[in-house]
């Protein structure tokens, strides 16, 4: 009688099969993913500053699209208040001194919380110039930000000038920028923009807690108060200047910073481009360098990762 072969062999041999299989092509792929694992390290290492200038907006915003969104004009508005206020409480604290900064950075808390919810409270053309330079708004949407902070610092000039007038010959005088004395030039310009960079990195760093609207206007506001002491007391105790410093180019243009007599055209040309060097251009250029200076230390240090 024949005897039939048992088929447990058979599938022990083919199960063996398998098992040999599975494991070289295991150890095929594990050289393949940890390579992968070690280039994708290196690419991250690499790509720290990856997207740097990438934008930071929609997409699609642009010249034809923005001006069709309701919110965008709720944003003008807003700007336009914001730095109404900001230059009617600069031209009223003026009047008192130093002693007013405590006054000034509770009073900047309160206009930055309460203009934060319509357009991210920039209220400054040093800070909207960065955040375009940084593209974290678009160009379009700075340019109408910085002229609706202009008009609304003119309104903030009308406004204190109008009570001013009214008040007579015992009023006190319209705040106005002090002459910069000669030689004094590049000391009054380099103050602006150190303050202008420190002001606008303070406000960077403040949007990482755009998630509490008093914390982001806490840390910009102990900004401005801290650039406000220190120039104050190095200008006036080290330098010798008595300038006032704005740090603010839209409330700058109608402090009276731009001469109003002269011997010939020549030298009151020479006062106006002087004296929008020195109060507008150079703290502008500090803003986005104060943005970029924020950018590239977070990157460093891995922040955004």
């Amino acid at each position: 009688m024949a005897t039939k072969k048992p088929k447990s062999s058979t599938k022990s041999k083919t199960t063996k099969t398998v098992k040999k299989t599975a494991t070289e092509s295991v150890a095929k792929t594990a050289p393949v993913e940890k390579a992968e694992v070690i280039s994708s390290k290196t690419e991250a290492k690499k790509s720290c500053f990856a997207g740097f200038f990438a934008k930071k907006y929609e997409e699609n915003e642009s010249i034809l699209t923005i001006f069709k969104k309701p919110k965008f004009y709720g944003a003008l508005i807003g700007e336009l208040i914001g730095s109404f206020l900001i230059t009617l409480l600069l031209f009223s604290l003026s009047l008192m001194g130093l002693s007013s900064i405590a006054t000034y950075s509770f009073a900047v808390i309160a206009i930055f919380v309460g203009i934060y919810a319509f357009s991210g409270a920039c209220i400054n053309p040093i800070i909207t110039i960065g955040m375009m330079a940084t593209r974290r708004i678009s160009v379009i949407r700075g340019v109408m930000y910085i002229v609706a902070e202009i008009i609304g610092a003119w309104l903030g000039w009308v406004i204190f000038n109008s009570f001013q007038l009214a008040g007579g010959d015992s009023a006190y005088a319209v705040p106005t920028m002090t002459e910069i004395a000669e030689g004094k030039f590049f000391v009054v310009a380099m103050i602006e923009m150190i303050g202008a960079i420190i002001v606008a990195f303070f406000y960077a760093r403040a949007i990482k807690y755009k998630r509490s609207a008093f914390t982001f206007a806490a840390v910009v506001a102990g900004g401005f108060a801290f650039v406000m002491v220190v120039s104050y007391v190095i200008s006036a105790a080290f330098l010798g200047l008595n300038n006032n410093f704005l740090f603010n180019p839209a409330t700058a243009l109608w402090y009276q910073i731009f001469p109003s007599s002269g011997e010939n055209f020549g030298e009151i040309f020479g006062g106006v481009c002087q004296a929008l060097s020195v109060y507008v251009l150079l703290p502008m250029i500090g803003g986005v360098i104060g943005f970029y200076i924020s950018e590239f230390t977070a990157r460093l240090s891995g922040e955004n990762e």
